[in-house]
């Protein structure tokens, strides 16, 4: 298997009301955290008048996450957020649970059902993706061969970004990285060994 990760595919928010209390799911992906920070911040001001914004969010470069309960009980909230991530694998992702108080208690199962919910139909609705780590590639080739080519890539699970036709062809595509040596043997098999493949860098990709 070649190097994959989980996040999600954008920006996306999602509510359910419990027992009068009304639970808003927020989710974002990121990069950074400090667009996780910024992220927290902007719901926390939008709903000032809330009774908790509770948040986590999980980052794949250092390792990083991070919780808060905002007042709830502890462990009730926060962590029930983050194990929606954990549980589902993904990273580069913030979520912010608000909560509308409705004047009826939940107890401490009941809130961590609800903020675990809340983080999960926010998730859900931003939709998780699998980014996998691919070879960006070119080709360079004859006309003749173009068909030929253009069919084998994405036989082999590799996806043409662009195509310039001049004198020659050339063919640029990105392919898994456990994908690449399948191809060239097939390329060698198609082209009698006159055409390889040029390896630019190293990118993860959504699939």
């Amino acid at each position: 298997m070649g190097e994959f990760y989980f996040t999600t595919k954008e920006e996306n928010q999602a509510e359910f009301v419990e027992k009068h209390s009304r639970f808003i799911g927020y989710c974002k992906p990121i990069k950074t955290e400090q667009e996780a920070i910024d992220f927290i911040n902007e719901k926390r001001k939008k709903h000032y008048d809330a009774t908790h914004n509770v948040y986590a969010y999980s980052l794949r470069e250092g390792f990083i996450k991070r919780y808060s309960d905002d007042g709830e009980p502890q462990g009730t909230a926060g962590v029930p957020v983050l194990d929606v991530l954990n549980k589902n694998s993904v990273v580069d992702t913030v979520i912010v649970v608000t909560r509308y108080f409705g004047g009826i208690m939940l107890g401490a199962g009941g809130l961590v059902r609800a903020y675990s919910h809340g983080a999960k139909i926010a998730l859900d609705a931003s939709k998780i993706l699998k980014m996998e780590k691919c070879f960006n590639c070119e080709i360079k080739l004859n006309y003749d061969r173009y068909g030929k080519i253009a069919s084998l890539i994405p036989e082999c699970e590799g996806i043409v970004d662009d195509t310039v036709f001049l004198e020659n062809v050339v063919v640029k595509f990105h392919i898994p990285t456990d994908k690449l040596s399948f191809f060239n043997k097939k390329l060698a098999d198609a082209t009698n060994g006159q055409l390889e493949t040029n390896v630019i860098e190293e990118k993860f990709y959504s699939f």
